[in-house]
């Protein structure tokens, strides 16, 4: 039956110009239309931006916001290395997910449920249902910090967002949500500002980046493996295969969505290395402790100047939102693939449909777990990237043997050298996770 999907969906993408255009829709129809325009590279790029941007960004999130400050306010810049190190394998899974889903037209979940079965989709489905709901309640804690700064209690800031955002995924197709989360995405560019600002030292940054320096206590571990958890996310690697898919990128149209990819990856690398300078060259060297990133935000003040902590607020606010609706829209696409149901941003909101009902699920959920007085988020939030950590082998082994899968991806499969480099990958993840095991051990 897989088989049999597979070869109907690559003679879609095979079909002549007029098949094409009854078959598909969206991008791959605008893409060749840009291409016979001959308006160039540059427009057919656009054509396809969107996946690799938002997923990259949205790592960026308030859970990976204070693990880069932690990282940096705790051990200065000696664990900076961490961060271009999951930049790296960020983009070599990112591609790879992107490649299985143009390939197949399914999601990481749909495409789980039909190789291996019903049983095989329903545990992936809680495994990233049991590491996003931490996360997701993880960026409404974020909007609430960053509320906070201003004075506006938890209690309003995270349900007045829910319901926003909410409105736009649900309400919104997919182009209109797309367009609104581009814009937020924007906002995060302000942290690259506040690293500047830090007056750090740039050599030390230079070298502590591109020369690894071990931990010396299980604490460093526990932020290293906390570091690859948020940079590199199961949730991301879902949410970047089904939004591909959602976004119809084809064979055809991912040369320039690789494009897509990378960018979005660098930047996300360079927010977070800009995040834990700025704390490393400040809140370190003062020896000032925090414990989220509205207290790095605070603690920022005295020691950069007014305009850090606005900056730093105004990143933390936009980050949370665009992740607030990103990874509810990732598990919301996990969940109904899981129960062989449609997912997409474009369905018709005014009947039933899971995708939607788990969207709003989730979102009501983690907004009444935020706005309970005196609950302890931040070892919620910390740990949560910590469990992403440790899912993260299952998730990226899976992804490794359905690229190599010649029965799914055809001449799309992984070439030797692509499948060599993703299994180092992986054995640089086990060893990561290892070592965290082991210092807990001792």
């Amino acid at each position: 039956m897989l088989h049999k999907r597979i070869l109907q969906r690559r003679k879609q993408q095979h079909a002549p110009p007029h098949a094409v255009a009854h078959l598909r829709h969206g991008i791959g129809l605008r893409f060749a239309a840009l291409m016979r325009s001959g308006r160039g590279a540059w427009m057919a790029f656009l054509a396809v931006l969107g996946p690799g941007l938002l997923a990259g960004l949205s790592d960026d999130d308030p859970a990976g916001i204070t693990t880069y400050s932690v990282l940096g306010a705790e051990f200065g810049y000696q664990l900076l290395w961490i961060i271009p190190a999951s930049t790296v394998l960020l983009i070599q899974f990112h591609l790879m997910a992107v490649r299985i889903g143009a390939a197949t037209g399914k999601g990481f979940v749909g495409i789980i449920r039909e190789k291996w079965g019903r049983g095989a989709g329903y545990f992936a489905v809680g495994g990233l249902l049991f590491a996003n709901f931490g996360t997701i309640c993880a960026e409404y804690a974020g909007i609430s910090a960053a509320g906070g700064l201003v004075g506006i209690p938890s209690w309003i800031s995270a349900p007045v967002a829910g319901v926003l955002i909410s409105l736009v995924v649900v309400l919104g197709s997919f182009h209109r949500v797309e367009r609104v989360l581009l814009v937020i995405s924007a906002m995060l560019a302000l942290y690259i500002v506040d690293g500047f600002l830090a007056a750090p030292d740039w050599g030390a940054v230079w070298h502590y980046s591109v020369v690894p320096h071990m931990p010396g206590s299980a604490a460093g571990w526990i932020a290293i493996a906390a570091a690859l958890g948020t940079t590199l996310a199961p949730w991301g690697l879902a949410f970047i295969q089904s939004y591909a898919v959602d976004k119809k990128i084809t064979l055809e149209t991912l040369r320039w969505a690789r494009w897509d990819v990378v960018i979005g990856s660098v930047l996300t690398g360079v927010i977070g290395l800009a995040i834990a300078v700025a704390c490393a060259s400040t809140l370190h060297q003062a020896g000032v402790h925090i414990q989220d990133a509205g207290d790095a935000a605070k603690a920022l003040e005295p020691l950069a100047g007014r305009f850090a902590t606005v900056i730093f607020g105004a990143g933390l606010l936009g980050a949370s939102l665009l992740a607030a609706a990103i990874v509810p829209i990732a598990t919301a696409y996990s969940i109904a693939e899981g129960v062989g149901e449609p997912a997409s941003l474009d369905l018709d909101s005014r009947h039933f449909q899971w995708f939607y009902a788990a969207f709003i699920g989730l979102t009501i959920a983690s907004v009444s777990v935020v706005s309970l007085p005196g609950l302890p988020l931040i070892p919620l939030i910390y740990m949560s990237q910590v469990v992403n950590a440790v899912l993260l082998p299952l998730h990226v082994i899976a992804l490794q043997r359905l690229a190599s899968d010649a029965t799914i991806m055809g001449e799309s499969r992984q070439g030797p050298w692509s499948r060599a480099a993703g299994w180092v990958s992986i054995v640089l993840i086990l060893a990561c996770i290892v070592a965290l095991a082991k210092s807990w051990i001792s």
